[in-house]
């Protein structure tokens, strides 16, 4: 595949994977609104995708849309957060709970903290950009909202870090930030589309195409990538499925399986914008593991896989939704394995099938 060629596939699969443009900001800024009002209703009123699920400590379920803003369920009704209260954006891309009880939720202008009521907003702050990772302190990380690096809170500040690039790369290579996950040793894991980094408070290492063992034609563009229980890196790629990192073995892991369509039926495919073809483990968005130690895999177009360590299994989630496609995967307090869809609505795996649950 020369340049030309690499660089049109590349922006035509940015354009088809619903990654909305995000909206960047060059300030680092906070405020506080004031209390945030809500509206209730009985059912989750989402119709995009819900692209996070999070149990905070009390039990509420906090759940990320890809551009209504934030609902919250307390087990009787549901709230919402939208920038209309204050938020950053409508699009939210991850959320987590801090050691004092706040909520913070990453979205594609910046990072809200929710705070008993307050929403606090944090920008990008690309006029002090560091290179020097290890003068910054934090274990909150969040995606930064421009492509060439990740953003860590202190505590009081918003670091913007700017990613060790690897020299003379190409003009179709992007480093906007895809997912984040954090190994048993405290290393963490960031993907981006044509790379994956890792920190372990010393040294910054890259993963791209080169030294994972990636052929010619076999474009990197990585969606998700979880640390298991067991040390194992996995990458959840849009058109080359997953690659598998198990110590100093890497392994092409959907071709493995005999899970990945021939790479020129893919591109052929994503000219056409026809998906038929595409029935293996090929578009990887989301990526968990259970408390059993099994690895579920959210497909853009072939729903759920379960992989546990001797068999890979696909379950369709819902024969009536137009699309099988999962934006996220989450294990709550109560061992429910929750499935967030591209149409909106989050469904639980009840050992065999699936049941709407929001």
């Amino acid at each position: 595949m020369n340049k030309r060629i690499k660089l049109i596939y590349l922006i035509f699969l940015l354009t088809l994977n619903f990654s909305c443009v995000e909206k960047k900001s060059t300030e680092k800024e906070a405020y506080k609104p004031e209390l945030v009002t809500t509206s209730k209703t009985d059912t989750l009123k989402f119709t995009s995708g819900i692209r996070a699920i999070f149990q905070d400590s009390k039990g509420n379920y906090w759940l990320g849309s890809h551009n209504e803003g934030v609902s919250v369920y307390n087990g009787k009704s549901f709230e919402y957060l939208t920038t209309n209260e204050g938020l950053s954006a409508n699009q939210i891309l991850s959320i987590q709970e801090d050691n004092k009880g706040k909520i913070w939720i990453e979205t594609s202008g910046g990072a809200s903290v929710y705070d008993k009521g307050t929403l606090t907003n944090y920008f990008t702050n690309t006029n002090e950009p560091k290179y020097e990772w290890n003068k910054t302190t934090g274990d909150l990380w969040f995606y930064a909202t421009v492509e060439d690096g990740i953003n860590r809170f202190d505590g009081q500040h918003m670091n913007y870090l700017v990613f060790p690039k690897p020299k003379n790369i190409s003009p179709a290579n992007t480093y906007g930030v895809t997912g984040i996950s954090k190994d048993t040793n405290g290393k963490v894991w960031m993907a981006t589309y044509s790379a994956l980094f890792s920190y372990d408070g010393k040294v910054v290492n890259i993963f791209d195409d080169e030294k994972l063992n990636l052929k010619k034609n076999e474009l990197l563009h990585i969606r998700s990538v979880l640390a298991d229980s067991k040390g194992r890196i996995w990458i959840g790629n849009n058109g080359i499925g997953v690659i598998l990192i198990n110590g100093d073995a890497i392994i092409h892991f959907s071709k493995e399986q005999g899970k990945l369509i021939p790479m020129n039926e893919f591109e052929a495919n994503t000219k056409t914008q026809q998906f038929a073809k595409n029935t293996g483990l090929q578009s990887v968005f989301a990526i968990e593991e259970d408390t059993e130690g099994n690895i579920w895999f959210g497909d853009r177009d072939t729903g759920a896989w379960k992989y546990d360590s001797k068999t890979l299994t696909n379950y369709k989630i819902d024969s009536k939704l137009k699309s099988q496609m999962i934006w996220s995967i989450y294990e709550d307090q109560n061992k429910n394995l929750l499935f967030g869809m591209a149409e909106g609505g989050v469904y639980k795996f009840n050992g065999k099938t699936f049941d709407k649950q929001f």
